[in-house]
Formats: structure tokens, sequence, C-alpha cells
């Protein structure tokens, strides 16, 4: 659960936090002076600090942030203020703060910073592991052993030690944001702030001032003096998701930035240096959108010093097993409940699925199925209708209909564990083997009686002989 401490010293305010953050949403703890909160930090360490600036006496919130980011650099502290006292709360941002808040506050805006401030703070705590078994709660795995995940993964290893702009590519859902955190915690930059913004997200008039943030009066509505995530970020990791949708006057910023290290907020004058890494990530093909004058050729190569591509799921069905085993532990781990399995036919049919959304649609494919599944094991039935009796997309090499075929659970499963056995000593001929041990069985079930030992197998005596015949199982039993 994720953990917010408020430092105010007016009762008021601290019993109105309890009343909107329920003990279900947030674990709450507050204190009533700066020196009482660093205490705190030090024993409770919160995801997220909101400090009031103006506290009757000891520290001032100004004081007590300062001291915080000294402290703990990658904590992320919002900060209350009355309007009156708004230059303070610039300085604050100027100092590291995440945001600021002005009193009285609205609750709804106020939750919704909180949530965004917390989601932050996660990413940058969650680390990225390339370790399919971590148990780690507190991690987030990317899967595979294709040729063209171990290359992401030799990228992410050799980036370490640089502070080299990354362009990573690739469609929507196959994990271009987890590597970008893999890259930030592998490198030397990993003990200051991870920022992350959707390009695509933020109206076109808002995504200049979010990066850069603009001086009172600026537009219509620019009320105060806002701090960019350039600015926040300051010494830092800067990840520009779907950059490919940002417009002209944007790119000529960001271009301006990585050739100088300098900008100015919207409206402003003054150059502002900034020393911020950038790992920047789009879905669309960006060579197009360069030849057809969309995306500046500058930035583009400015962008493109160490390119990642991430393959489409379809591309490494080789690693679907291992992702589906994965999901159905965690999900396992994170609901409490006993581990599932995955019946052939319903494996099969994942396989061979198109996967337009790739890992993510994967994962939610197979949270669903645990959550629907009767029994152990997730048969077809309990995946999509859209998967259960799909067609692979046109010119996929897996475009053939797949018809979900009935079949027992328990024998699936078993046929999983055998052909497991199979892959691991390849020099074994499986079939025989298995139809040798069977046939054994049997015999040895019934006593030698071939007619019974053929009803048991669903065959007919002649065809029992001939197979007994056939593997000298009657002189290895000593039946007569």
């Amino acid at each position: 659960m994720a953990r917010l401490l408020l430092i105010d010293d007016e009762e008021d305010v601290r019993y109105s936090f309890g009343r909107i953050f329920s003990p279900a949403e947030v674990d709450l703890r507050t204190a009533a002076s700066g020196e009482e909160g660093l205490r705190l930090v030090r024993e409770f360490q919160p995801d997220l600090v909101i400090v009031d600036n103006r506290m009757g006496s000891g520290m001032t919130g100004l004081e007590t942030l300062q001291q915080l980011r000294k402290e703990h650099p990658r904590l992320l502290i919002i900060m209350l203020t009355a309007y009156g006292s708004t230059q303070t709360a610039i300085e604050a941002m100027k100092a590291g703060a995440y945001d600021y808040v002005l009193k009285p506050f609205d609750v709804p805006r106020m939750k919704d910073l909180v949530a965004r401030a917390l989601k932050a703070a996660r990413d940058m705590k969650q680390v990225v592991s390339f370790d399919p078994d971590s148990e780690g709660s507190a991690s987030e795995e990317i899967i595979g052993a294709h040729d063209s995940m171990v290359q992401v993964f030799k990228l992410v290893g050799q980036l370490a030690a640089s502070d080299a702009t990354v362009l990573i590519t690739g469609e929507s859902g196959t994990g271009k944001e987890l590597v970008a955190r893999a890259i930030y915690q592998h490198s030397r930059r990993s003990g200051h702030l991870f920022l992350a913004v959707n390009c695509a997200a933020i109206p076109e008039q808002l995504l200049e001032s979010e990066l850069f943030g603009h001086e009172r009066g600026a537009f219509t509505g620019a009320a105060l003096q806002r701090i960019g995530k350039f600015e926040q970020c300051h010494k830092g990791t800067l990840f520009l998701d779907e950059i490919g949708d940002m417009t002209p006057a944007t790119q000529t910023k960001i271009l301006r930035v990585l050739q100088s290290g300098a900008f100015e907020r919207v409206g402003g004058g003054q150059q502002i240096k900034t020393d911020v890494r950038i790992i920047a990530a789009t879905n669309k093909p960006i060579e197009h959108a360069v030849a057809s004058g969309q995306f500046r050729e500058d930035l583009f190569y400015r962008l493109n010093v160490v390119r990642i591509r991430m393959p489409a799921l379809r591309e490494r069905r080789d690693d679907i097993p291992l992702i589906i085993e994965h999901m159905l532990k965690r999900v396992a781990r994170e609901q409490n409940l006993a581990p599932r399995s995955i019946s052939t036919t319903a494996l099969r049919l994942l396989e061979k699925y198109h996967w337009p959304g790739n890992v993510r649609e994967l994962e939610n494919v197979i949270r669903r199925a645990f959550v629907v599944a009767k029994g152990p094991v997730v048969v077809p039935s309990d995946l999509p209708p859209e998967i259960a009796g799909a067609t692979a997309a046109p010119g996929d090499p897996a475009s053939a209909q797949i018809v979900a075929a009935p079949a027992d659970a328990e024998v699936a499963d078993l046929a999983k564990t055998l052909f497991q056995w199979a892959r691991r000593n390849p020099k074994n001929k499986i079939v025989p083997t298995v139809e040798r041990e069977l046939l054994i069985q049997a015999l040895a079930e019934t006593h030698g009686n071939q007619a019974q030992a053929a009803r048991l197998l669903g065959m007919t005596r002649a065809t029992l002989r001939k197979r007994v015949e056939k593997f000298g199982i009657l002189k290895e039993l000593k039946i007569q």
C-alpha cells in the first residue's frame, strides 16, 4: 500500500486528510512540525510527502523540503501554500518539489495530484527485472528468451555507464516504458528523479507548459508561474513517451535543450540551464514521420543516439509460454490464491493469436482467464471469444483457423508435462516411450488380461496384441 506523510501544524488539515484518504487507499501518517516530519520520514519511509509552507514554530516548509531533498533525493514532495505565499511555493519547485497546491484546496484535484505523484514514485521504486523467476512484489519483469529480446537486455546493460540519449521504438504494449525504467535504474542517475510524460495524452496547448513551465500571464489561465518537468528533473531522467505526437513548436524547444542544455519557460525570456537525460519512445514509424515533414530530421538524429526496437509479440511467439507461466504465478501471488496451469489446447490458441495489443493484451487476457477459470487449469472456454475461436491476422504465418477442441483438463495438463520432458530429453522418442509405458501399466493392472487391457486403453484386442509383440512386453512382465 502507498505511504503518504502530511506535515502541517493545523490540526484541522491533518483531520481533513484522514477523511479524504481512507485507510484502504493510503497508509497516512501526519506530523505537526518539520522536525517531527523529518524523523517520521526516516522511520516511515513514505512514497510521498505533503508539507505546509507556513508552520507556527521551528522549521518552515521550504526548509523542511530542502532538508528532505538533501537526505532523500528521489522522494516526491508536494508543497501546500496560501495564495499570499505562492512565491515561496515557486522557490520550493525550484528546490525540487513535485508540485504545489493552494489553500484552500479542491479535494478531487488534490486526490488526482496525489494519485499521479504516487504513480511517479512507484515507477521509480519498482525495480524492472529481467529474471522471470523474480518473486519480489516490488518488481516488474521483462520476460523473453527470443534473440530479439536478448539484444534488448544487452543494450540496457551497455547503457548503464552512459548518459546517452535513447530512442525506444515499437508497437503499443511491447514494454517500452519498462525498458526506459530499466535503463534509468541501471544508470548513474538512479539516485535522482525519473519522470514520465505522455506526449499524446496532454493537450497540444498544455504540453509545452508541462515540459518547460510558464511565467505568470503567459497565456489565458496562467495565473501563477509554473515549473516544468525539465526543471523538476534536474540531474535525473525524463521519459518522453509517444514523442512522435509532439507538435513542431515543442520539437524545436526539445532540440534546443538537447543541443545546449538550456530552455525558456513559456512566456519568459530567462535562459534556464538543466542537466537531464532524455529517453524517448514512439509507437509510430518515426522515419516515415521525418520523411513526410511531420517530425524534425535534426531532432530525430539527436534522439536516435542509441536505438532500441521492441519486437511485437507475434515476432517472438516462443516467448508466449514463458510470459503465460510467469503471469499465472504472479496473479496467484497478488491475489493470494493457489497457482493455476494452462491446458495444451488453450496454450496453442494463445500461441496462434495475432496479439494486436502485444504483451499488455496477453497479460490482461491471462488475468481474466485466471479469475474466470473454474478449476486449477485454464481451458479454452476461459479465454475471450475472439481468441477461443480466433483467426490469426491476414498475412500472419499462423493465419489458419483455430478451433478449440474439447479436452479433459487433467489429460491436457499431463500432456504438457510430458512434452516438457520431451524437450529436456530430445534423444528419447516420446510417443513410443509413452505408448509402451501405458501398455505395461494396463497389462499389470489387469494381470495380463489382454481383452480388459484393450478396453482400458480404448483399442481393439488385435491392436493391443500387435503392440505387445512389437515392444516385447509380455516377456518383460513375465506374463504367459
